[in-house]
């Protein structure tokens, strides 16, 4: 089968289309014939290896020491099963599926084998491959910040990056849970922005929001480039604090945790269960819930994609398209 392949850290051109072995299901294991996948702020940290210092060391041990350990990318798709190991009962071979791939990556190939009982659903029935492919991560990561924060109806939440993957789905998911939602963007994205329900936009160009005296319940950091001290002004005192970009507290967050009432939750994987896509899906199919792609490339156009992404102004999300590819076929 063809894949995406690289063998080394570096920029977007460390990528290569290679013919690979495809793979076969385990007794356990579905085998999905791979219709559209995306290009992820994980996947350009991954490939680039850029993560915080103080993360040097386990990222190494994760990710390869010298070069990569897992070679094809690619962390969300949306694909048909094609055949099913001897013991899955979720699934049957024909079955439309989406499903995030955090742990073994490999989304970026013809083919991929997932577990059943991994983060796999059937994919919405009124949705394209290419839109199902963008949910998994971005989606499952705003639903499960939001629940961590125990949102409530007639709640005030702010999200800082509502124009991006996880912002433009927080947007959403807190206006389903009943909560009156602030957004902040460019100027460019506003219209965007209130497309997918926020009930105000800030465009952070024009106006701090920490500057306007309004005060929120939850503040939803979605691309970490907002002040903390502007958030922490800005939020209640029993509030809580959502930065899902941030991986280890800084000391003032460790003060702010240990002397006040407020609540910080910082970067952390969802859990790798199927429970939070059958949600998602649910929503999709009764229109509470929406895709939005900024662009789409066929296989072959990886590269350029990346290179796209990486320059941190992609709107919701960029989606690979498989099927693009004629040169794919078997």
């Amino acid at each position: 089968m063809k894949a995406i392949v690289y063998t080394k850290y570096g920029s977007p051109d460390v990528l290569e289309l290679k013919e690979v072995e495809k793979p076969v299901p385990k007794e356990n294991e579905i085998l999905i014939k791979v219709k559209a996948t995306t290009v992820t702020v994980a996947d350009i940290r991954s490939r680039s290896f850029t993560v915080p210092p103080a993360f040097w060391l386990p990222a190494r041990i994760t990710l390869g020491f010298k070069q990569p350990k897992k070679e094809i990318l690619g962390m969300e798709l949306a694909g048909e099963v094609e055949a099913v190991g001897t013991e899955v009962k979720r699934f049957k071979e024909g079955d439309q599926v989406f499903a995030a791939s955090l742990v073994s990556f490999g989304a970026y190939a013809e083919y991929k084998c997932l577990p059943e009982d991994g983060p796999v659903s059937l994919k919405p029935n009124n949705i394209t491959y290419e839109e199902a492919a963008a949910i998994p991560i971005g989606a499952r990561t705003a639903l499960f910040f939001l629940r961590k924060a125990n949102i409530q109806s007639g709640q005030k939440v702010l999200v800082y990056g509502a124009s991006g993957s996880v912002g433009s789905y927080a947007i959403q998911l807190a206006k389903y849970f009943g909560a009156k939602v602030t957004g902040v963007c460019s100027s460019k994205n506003i219209e965007l922005v209130k497309s997918l329900g926020a009930d105000k936009v800030i465009d952070y160009t024009v106006e701090d929001f920490s500057s306007t005296g309004e005060t929120y319940d939850v503040i939803f950091e979605a691309v970490n480039k907002s002040s903390f001290s502007a958030c922490m002004k800005s939020l209640r005192k029993t509030g809580t604090y959502i930065n899902i970009t941030e991986v280890l507290p800084s000391i003032r967050m460790l003060r702010t945790k240990l002397t006040s009432s407020k609540k910080l939750l910082l970067s952390k994987n969802a859990p790798e269960t199927p429970e939070a896509l059958n949600f998602l899906k649910e929503l999709v199919e009764n229109g509470k819930l929406k895709v939005v792609i900024d662009r789409t490339y066929a296989f072959e156009e990886i590269v350029e994609a990346h290179r796209y992404v990486e320059k941190g102004h992609k709107k919701g999300n960029v989606v690979i398209k498989m099927e693009e590819n004629k040169s794919m076929k078997n």
